[in-house]
């Protein structure tokens, strides 16, 4: 099978991939998520006019010079309106968000007002009409649509819900992500190790790339190198209702890498296996029903570097979210050998000088190494059949953080 370019396996990987479904949460649980309808207010933002500031509801009409003098007649606090009517000479004591009485107009701020006691004051400076008063509906009225489809809720989206009156929102499904890791030489962290074991560390990462998209991940162990162990958590996951199953190691193609296998015996549809890219060749990718499945390397690198060129697109497109890759433009911090057939993804230091992105390379590149790829900020993308560069040449990086 000849290997597929890494552009067109993305965009096979993509093919047909909507935002699912949406479901009702209430507001309290909808941060971070993307909405699945439009949200239309249910009622009107102020609901009458009301006093912007702590002062006294007058007519503008008494106080269009200083000094005035007026007699308070009541008071108005916030939630509790002042239920007679403000005539000619008369004030009412107000404060922020009260409604305005009937008969007033502006608002004189408590600073422009002297207390001559005896319910007496004097207002120390003109006031217009209007002046400190939000008008019903100068934030929004009922019908109003106030946010879009695809919004990705966050404080100041969902607080303009609540006010808006809702309790709920109709939300995009979260997408939930099965993962399967493979391998007799593999423990989870904590454990005493064998002579011939490691500690399995992928699904750690996988999932921290789900979950930076909204995805849900449900981590479903370790199988053993035998097909029916690997089959046995495969319908643990198309039972538990995955929308993407990734299984972790087992896609390549020695004695005991199965997955292939178990997958097309459980009914998956192969799309494509093998892509040419360094690391993450062994990249598998097919459909078991309306489930994707990603058979990524069991490399570190190469398994953490294809989730996030490939298995977060994924699931933020089923979230119903965008996902734009970074692409930067360096400088060469050293020179850098011809390319292969493959296009490279090479771990690399990016720093600022002088205005521009210098892009070091790290000296070894194995895709094991994973202390390396947490200490890059970058990977430099290098085409296939790239020819050799010198130090301080034009470089494509694709920035991690």
């Amino acid at each position: 099978m000849a290997l597929l370019p890494v552009a067109e396996a993305l965009q096979r990987l993509l093919d047909g991939a909507t935002a699912l479904p949406g479901e009702s949460v209430p507001l309290a649980d909808a941060s971070g998520r993307v909405l699945a309808d439009p949200v239309v207010a249910l009622r009107t933002q102020p609901p009458f006019n009301a006093s912007a500031m702590d002062g006294y509801a007058v007519r503008a009409a008494d106080v269009a010079s200083a000094p005035a003098r007026l007699s308070v007649i009541g008071m108005a606090p916030a939630g509790r309106g002042f239920t007679g009517s403000v005539g000619k000479g008369e004030a009412v004591r107000i404060f922020t968000g009260a409604p305005l009485p009937e008969g007033a107009d502006t608002i004189v701020i408590q600073e422009n007002v002297r207390d001559l006691g005896g319910g007496g004051i004097e207002v120390t400076e003109p006031t217009v009409e209007g002046r400190n008063v939000r008008r019903r509906g100068l934030d929004f009225c009922e019908g109003d649509l106030l946010l879009e489809k695809g919004r990705q809720l966050d404080p100041a989206a969902l607080s303009l819900a609540a006010s808006a009156n809702h309790p709920s929102l109709n939300v995009v499904r979260q997408p939930l992500l099965a993962i399967i890791a493979t391998g007799d030489e593999l423990l989870p962290p904590g454990r005493a190790l064998g002579p011939d074991q490691i500690i399995s560390s992928n699904a750690y990462g996988v999932t921290a790339t789900a979950q930076s998209v909204g995805a849900r991940a449900l981590d479903l162990g370790i199988a053993a190198d035998r097909k029916d162990a690997i089959a046995a958590l495969v319908k643990k996951a198309v039972k538990a209702g995955a929308d993407v199953i990734v299984t972790l190691g087992g896609a390549s193609v020695g004695d005991h890498d199965l997955i292939h296998d178990v997958l097309t015996g459980e009914g998956m549809q192969l799309d494509f296996w093998k892509i040419a890219m360094r690391p993450g060749k062994p990249l598998m990718f097919g459909r078991l029903g309306d489930i994707r499945c990603i058979g990524l390397p069991g490399n570190p690198v190469a398994s953490l570097v294809c989730s996030q060129l490939f298995l977060k697109p994924l699931l933020a497109r089923l979230g119903g979210r965008s996902c734009r890759q970074e692409i930067r433009t360096a400088r060469l911090g050293v020179a850098m050998h011809a390319n292969d057939l493959r296009q490279d993804y090479v771990r690399a230091v990016v720093r600022e000088d002088a205005g521009a992105l210098i892009a070091t390379p790290f000296g070894i590149q194995d895709s094991s190494m994973l202390r390396l790829l947490a200490d890059a900020n970058g990977l430099i993308v290098r085409p296939p059949f790239a020819p050799a560069a010198e130090a301080g040449e034009e470089c494509s990086v694709l920035m991690l953080r």
